[in-house]
């Protein structure tokens, strides 16, 4: 039998952060890669943007915390030009709506005074429940560089398993026991074991909320807390960064590395279908009608928008179609940048000296004081479509980058939740995105009073923005909702965590695959390996 015609040995759909990963191994592996990506430029949601003359800022997703460092110094990103700084300060602010304030900061002491004033004993609680998560963080921080065990697999899944079982026999009883409480409690649930005050609960939830629309009552939502602890940045656990530039920076560095070692990538190419011969991907074909051919594929998309769009259903069994028909996405995002004339003023901030007002600001902003605040938020998105009092997180980079605005002028990332992409009463996002915009300032005026007039520039990214810009199916940033039925052996679903599709020859190398979401790149780390291993041994279709 002839064998079939091949322009490269891979095609990878995306040129994501994940997509850019695998394209970046495989070429170092010495294979021929093809990157096509429909947008007209490389990096998926991991931009950076002049959204407002002189004004850039990172469009998407806006702090490093979860890129792995074996990615970074595998594909040598430094040398390519990546840069994460290190925030000075690791501060959390939380206004009140009292006019009060939760100011967690590096003055170990000055904390105390503040979390004791709130509930004797919390304190010390804070500590302790730090180094639980901490630990906690190390079970997932082992795995996520490693392929899960598929539910009906042979004996290598059973070994995947056992190594897993293994490692967590090894941990302390106390560990063992928060890691699995963590795995279905909610977050309320599981801090109200540690912590009586309450916005001290609201300052830990904040990231539990993260890519995930849900009441902080829902179980699993622990779990999402825990996610974003598995991150190192420069050497230090569970800390966050900057990426000087924006988090473009981050795709570039990617993109470069891959070309380096002869990675074909081509923007501006949407894929219009997977080409599959005898239930063999073969090939893909683009809008324009051009066709290429390889060994294999891989799609750094959603799951649910490979197989209800790029896959015809014809090649696919009713059971997985219906399983990714219900495969949940949705994380309630409305993400929005500003260009300021100048800082905005919190009024929570107004006795302290400048120093310490400038050290707060530079650190993460939670307009979200206490845990029935997030319930509100999300009641309201899910009766009425929007929060009118968002679950919201604010992030003032260019007090760290002055690459970002002119001098003296700043740029903010607004993440804020809950909103609903699916609104009630025939309304689409396009109706009403302005108008949610300008309630999301008005709320951050109530807060720092002179930050409505300080905006000289605004970006919107609504729900229906986020898929329809980026393939974010629902506007969910994750791929698919970090839900313990979507997690592990389950993502995208059972039989095929393996990063192989039920298509032969075709992979899954985006979010979609575990470990889940965030700017990690183990997704697509783990699906290059895998399909390095199936190029070597002849395992392909």
């Amino acid at each position: 039998m002839a064998k079939p015609h091949t322009d490269y040995d891979v095609i990878i759909i995306g040129a994501g952060h994940n997509g850019l990963t695998t394209a970046g191994y495989l070429a170092r592996a010495g294979y021929s890669v093809k990157v096509l990506e429909q947008r007209d430029v490389v990096g998926g949601a991991a931009i950076t943007e002049e959204f407002h003359p002189g004004f850039r800022n990172s469009v998407c997703s806006y702090v490093v915390g979860l890129l792995n460092p074996k990615i970074i110094n595998d594909l040598e990103l430094n040398k390519y030009g990546l840069e994460i700084m290190s925030t000075d300060e690791d501060n959390l602010l939380v206004p009140d709506e009292n006019g009060g304030a939760l100011m967690i900061s590096g003055d170990e002491e000055d904390t105390r005074r503040q979390i004791e004033a709130l509930a004797p004993g919390d304190y010390d609680n804070w500590v302790e429940l730090h180094e639980i998560l901490e630990r906690c963080a190390d079970v997932v921080r082992d795995i996520v560089l490693e392929t899960p065990a598929n539910i009906g697999g042979g004996l290598i899944d059973i070994l995947r398993l056992a190594k897993v079982g293994n490692r967590m026999r090894k941990l302390d009883t106390d560990t063992q026991h928060y890691f699995a409480k963590m795995m279905v409690m909610s977050v309320s649930e599981f801090l109200d074991e540690w912590l009586e005050s309450d916005i001290l609960k609201a300052s830990l939830s904040s990231t539990s909320f993260i890519g995930t629309m849900a009441s902080p009552f829902a179980p699993g939502t622990a779990y999402v807390l825990l996610h974003h602890y598995f991150g190192e940045v420069n050497g230090e656990k569970g800390a966050w960064g900057h990426a000087k530039g924006g988090m473009g920076s981050i795709t570039q560095a990617m993109a470069k590395s891959a070309e380096a070692f002869g990675a074909d990538i081509e923007v501006s190419a949407p894929v219009k279908q997977v080409i599959i011969d005898k239930g063999v991907a073969r090939g893909v074909e683009l809008s324009d009608g051009r066709k290429f051919f390889a060994r294999a594929i891989a799609s750094n998309t959603n799951p649910k928008l490979l197989f209800n769009k790029l896959v015809a259903a014809e090649h696919l069994e009713p059971e997985f179609l219906r399983r990714m028909n219900n495969y949940r996405c949705i994380s309630g995002t409305f993400r929005m940048n500003v260009a300021l004339k100048e800082l905005p003023e919190f009024s929570c901030l107004a006795d302290l000296t400048e120093e310490k007002r400038m050290a707060m600001v530079k650190g993460m902003v939670s307009l979200s004081p206490s845990m029935m605040h997030y319930e509100r938020a999300f009641n309201d998105a899910h009766q009425s479509g929007w929060s009118k009092k968002p679950s919201l997180e604010i992030y003032i980079p260019s007090t760290l980058d002055d690459t970002l605005a002119p001098e003296g002028q700043h740029v903010m990332s607004l993440f804020s939740q809950h909103y609903n992409p699916n609104l009630p009463d025939g309304q689409t996002w396009d109706d009403i995105r302005e108008e949610v915009a300008d309630s999301i300032i008005d709320y951050v005026t109530q807060f720092a009073p002179n930050f409505k007039d300080s905006i000289v520039g605004r970006q919107i990214k609504s729900p229906l923005d986020l898929e329809r810009e980026f393939g974010l199916i629902g506007g969910d940033i994750f791929h698919g909702v970090l839900a313990f039925d979507q997690m592990y052996s389950m993502r995208p679903t059972s039989g095929y965590a393996d990063y192989r599709m039920p298509v032969s020859n075709l992979f899954l190398c985006g979010s979609g695959a575990h470990p889940g979401g965030g700017v990690s790149g183990c997704p697509g780390h783990n699906a290059a390996r895998e399909m390095i291993k199936d190029l070597k041994k002849n395992r392909l279709a």
